[in-house]
């Protein structure tokens, strides 16, 4: 489990101006991340637009990434959804050979009780001996899992290793700290308190702005976990400013026109989502160019 402390990064699916699958510009942006100094890639996350890609097309995603990272760092793969016999029939058919990890969302839209939470990542648990990093985002799925959830399907399930809190909620996040088993990992699924989650016993992130500024944000998180507070504080609120920006129209929009800017992939995203506009656009550039300076 220690391969999964410190930055994971949820990758973007770059597209060329066609919306068609780039990857060549994937492959430049996993070196991107790997030479900036993070821990592990995750794959198939929310931010790699995994709803309108079809099968064939995270095929070639999954592929491209495996190739380009060439076992130089842990891969963690999102299958996850709202359909559980869906979700086991994935983890029991798709080759996970490369894979170190699975990250699987909560079920969205159906709105499970916790007890529907807990019955879902039974199943997912019992169809796959990879490690399983549970995700929380209650912001995309309408149902928050909440704190003794997660203990029990720590306890009960030993390949349940973690869990991606990303509910924006520090108390939840230190009762979760305080209370899964010594061994459990508590990684944020939100950028802007990672560090305060890190400082109270935090395993780190699986982060979106982390993949634009590899460098500056996991060596902000690596800070913190050593317990250098000063320097990381200041790292943190240096990069406060691009959190914003990234999830101001959504995301991946925000995080793709970073890498347009770094001239690494086109800022194209796939309908129902937009571009974002000229002047968030603006104030990335703005930034990004006086980080880099």
């Amino acid at each position: 489990m220690k391969k999964f402390i410190g930055t994971g990064v949820a990758l973007v699916t770059p597209f060329k101006e066609d919306t068609s699958v780039d990857t060549v510009a994937l492959t430049n942006i996993v070196e991107h991340v790997i030479e900036g100094g993070i821990e592990y890639l995750v794959v198939m996350g929310t931010t790699a637009e995994n709803a309108v890609l079809t099968n064939d097309e995270k095929q070639v995603v999954i592929d491209t990434v495996v190739k380009a990272n060439n076992k130089r760092l842990p891969i963690v793969l999102g299958i996850g959804g709202n359909n559980t016999a869906a979700v086991v029939h994935e983890l029991k058919t798709r080759d996970v050979s490369d894979i170190d990890a699975i990250l699987s969302v909560s079920p969205y839209y159906n709105k499970p009780t916790q007890e529907g939470i807990y019955q879902h990542f039974k199943a997912v648990a019992e169809a796959t001996t990879k490690p399983i990093i549970v995700y929380n985002v209650p912001g995309r799925t309408a149902s928050n899992i909440l704190p003794e959830t997660i203990v029990k399907l720590a306890t009960d399930f030993k390949n349940i290793i973690a869990v991606k809190e990303a509910a924006g909620d520090i108390v939840q996040a230190m009762r979760l700290i305080k209370d899964t088993p010594e061994n459990f990992l508590v990684i944020s699924g939100d950028d802007m308190i990672t560090l305060p989650m890190v400082q109270a016993g935090g395993a780190g992130v699986i982060s979106v702005i982390g993949q634009g500024y590899p460098k500056e944000f996991s060596e902000m998180v690596r800070l913190g976990l050593a317990g250098n507070g000063q320097e990381a504080n200041a790292l943190h609120y240096k990069l406060m400013p691009a959190i914003d920006f990234i999830f101001e129209e959504g995301n991946p929009a925000g995080i793709k026109s970073v890498f347009e800017i770094l001239k690494l992939s086109t800022a194209t995203v796939r309908l129902p989502l937009v571009e974002a506009s000229t002047a968030l656009k603006e104030k990335l550039r703005t930034f990004t160019e006086a980080l880099n300076s």
